[in-house]
């Protein structure tokens, strides 16, 4: 296989001027709409709606910076990667710290943050099977995890980006016009949204009994990350680091560089836009109805528990129309999930040193049996465990923490690996350290919350 059949390597034919008008870039958008396709699913279907029926409105600002106090820190590391080409684990592979074996610190620690994670998608793939079980009940929860492990495996294991980005951008579609149509419909209802909701979720209050879902929904919902770490793959797969080259210092390297820098920035800020208008909508459907009817999602029940926001505004017939969205809403966080986590899981391997990641039959046959691995993994998980709610939340604290190791990447990457060829002003910085200290602050008060 060439090089040119790999997506991680540099050669003189990848390189490609960067478009220079705002309809060129959107032909290359792409990488942060699988990034939604993952965000849009378990955060907001289970996350979300369980902290709008514990806290009613009260906790809605949480979710909107939860969303959009991030993607500063993703542009940083999506620039990072066009910069210098490296993968994730590379990157982290020369962050300060010690050497254990050939990798560093950093690397086992997302290894370890993947094994916790394992319950997450695990919940996701119950709150599927749970989902297929209320349509055709004669067929048993466990064997709609199996089918649903198989059926994402044969989906993902051939590894195509394109493939992945399309069906990723097309379920993003489906649940995004399907969430905004419950919405819209929930003011025939006694659940209607008034104005006054809205500003009682805007005084920034967190009652302690709330503190955990919040952090596990802070952790969930938006960027979170392991998708900040996610996006470097796909923007290397999508080609931003390869069209701009090698590193030259020359000034066409920097007016490239530039360029597709840009369009980076544009494929990020215009999937947040998305992602948070939906995980808002989601939030506040959870608030108006369940928190009404004092309905709070848990176990087998909470799929039935979370139709009740659509059979409220819609009617009892809408009750198939909420299936379909909710098993296309969790799917994308499934598919997505095993799209980044074969890749990041590969590169974790090739740093380690137990295979040859610049070895493209080889990383190509390695993502191929992980696309197996974990689906399988998954769903034994759920069919032991059998509490989607507690097995999400959890994997969204953990989330939140690998946050943590994703700041301490982004300063080292900022201050101690940047290009001095491209200084950022003052207001860049400021954005940025904003989200930096709003990711470290929660996350510190969490922490000393939960244990006080």
């Amino acid at each position: 296989m060439s090089q040119l059949e790999d997506p991680y390597a540099f050669t003189r034919e990848k390189i490609k001027e960067a478009p220079n008008t705002f309809k060129e870039r959107l032909s290359f958008l792409g990488p942060s709409f699988i990034l939604s396709a993952s965000i849009v699913g378990s955060g907001e279907l289970i996350a979300t709606t369980t902290l709008g029926a514990q806290a009613g409105f009260i906790t809605f600002w949480v979710i909107l910076v939860s969303c959009t106090v991030k993607v500063a820190v993703q542009l940083e590391f999506g620039k990072h990667t066009i910069l210098t080409g490296e993968t994730a684990m590379q990157a982290f592979n020369k962050l300060p710290g010690p050497f254990f074996g050939k990798a560093k610190w950093a690397v086992w620690m997302v290894l370890g943050v993947i094994v916790i994670k394992l319950l997450q998608v695990g919940g996701i793939v119950g709150g599927v099977a749970i989902i297929l079980n209320m349509a055709f009940p004669n067929i048993a929860i466990p064997v709609f995890c199996l089918l649903i492990a198989a059926i994402v495996a044969l989906m993902v294991y051939r590894g195509y980006y394109s493939f992945i980005e399309k069906f990723s951008l097309a379920m993003i579609g489906f649940f995004t016009v399907f969430t905004f149509a419950t919405l819209y419909f929930l003011r025939y209802t006694p659940y209607s949204i008034e104005f006054d909701n809205i500003l009682e979720g805007l005084q920034f209050k967190l009652p302690k009994e709330l503190v955990a879902v919040a952090i596990g929904a802070f952790g969930i919902t938006g960027v979170g990350g392991d998708e900040i770490i996610h996006y470097n793959y796909w923007c290397l797969e999508k080609g931003y680091a390869s069209f701009t080259g090698k590193r030259d210092d020359s000034i066409a390297w920097k007016k490239r560089a530039e360029g597709w820098i840009r369009v980076m920035k544009l494929d990020a800020v215009i999937a947040m836009c998305i992602y948070t208008a939906v995980t808002a909508a989601f939030y506040l459907l959870g608030a108006a109805v369940l928190n009404a009817q004092g309905g709070i999602p848990e176990g087998y029940a909470m799929i039935e528990t979370l139709s009740a926001m659509y059979t409220e505004s819609l009617g009892p017939k809408a009750k198939m129309f909420f299936l379909i969205g909710a098993f296309i809403t969790l799917f994308s966080t499934l598919f997505a999930a095993l799209a980044a986590w074969t890749r990041q899981t590969t590169d974790i391997f090739g740093t380690i040193g137990w295979i040859d990641f610049q070895n493209l039959k080889q990383r190509k046959k390695t993502i191929a049996i992980l696309a197996w691995i974990f689906p399988i993994l998954w769903a034994l998980l759920f069919i032991f465990i059998k509490l989607p709610v507690l097995m999400v939340l959890t994997g969204g604290i953990v989330g939140s923490f690998l946050l943590f190791l994703v700041v301490f990447a982004v300063v080292n990457f900022r201050y101690f690996r940047n290009n001095p060829q491209f200084k950022t002003g003052f207001i860049y910085d400021f954005i940025l350290w904003l989200s930096i200290c709003s990711i470290v602050g929660v996350g510190v008060l969490g922490i000393i919350k939960l244990f006080s």
